[in-house]
């Protein structure tokens, strides 16, 4: 099957690059899937995994924060303010966020940001399904 590049670069710089047969990946708009020669677009993502399939085998999972998705013909480029690999996740640390931020939630404090507790904890929850690879 054909392919296209795929780019997935965060502020601090690229997370990924590979070639792949076909992206999957959630935007605002609902869960698109990309595969090579598909129509230029523009898209903002969600908070949640890409799934990058490179043929057999299990697919690659790439935890993102949101962000914007670029389509071009021959490639794709993920532009995340956050991004991190199934292998590269630190799950301990993402159990202690998503602890801290369900406590944060669940204590109704008045100077507690529930918008940004929320979105501390769907970032978590997305981080350990990743690394776990329940996506």
């Amino acid at each position: 099957m054909k392919t296209f590049k795929v780019s997935i670069v965060t502020p601090d710089g690229p997370a990924y690059e590979s070639d792949v047969e076909m992206v999957s990946a959630k935007a605002q708009s609902g869960e698109l899937g990309i595969l090579p020669g598909h129509i230029p677009m523009v898209a903002p993502l969600q908070v949640g995994a890409v799934r990058l399939n490179k043929g057999a085998g299990k697919p690659d999972l790439v935890a993102v924060s949101g962000g914007f998705l670029e389509v071009r013909p021959d490639q794709v480029t993920i532009l995340a303010q956050a991004a991190e690999t199934a292998e590269n996740i630190d799950i301990a640390r993402a159990k202690e966020a998503k602890s801290r931020a369900e406590s944060r939630l669940s204590n109704k404090q008045d100077n507690v940001d529930f918008k940004r507790a929320e979105l501390a904890l769907k970032r978590a929850v997305n981080r350990i399904n990743v690394y776990e690879g329940r996506v």
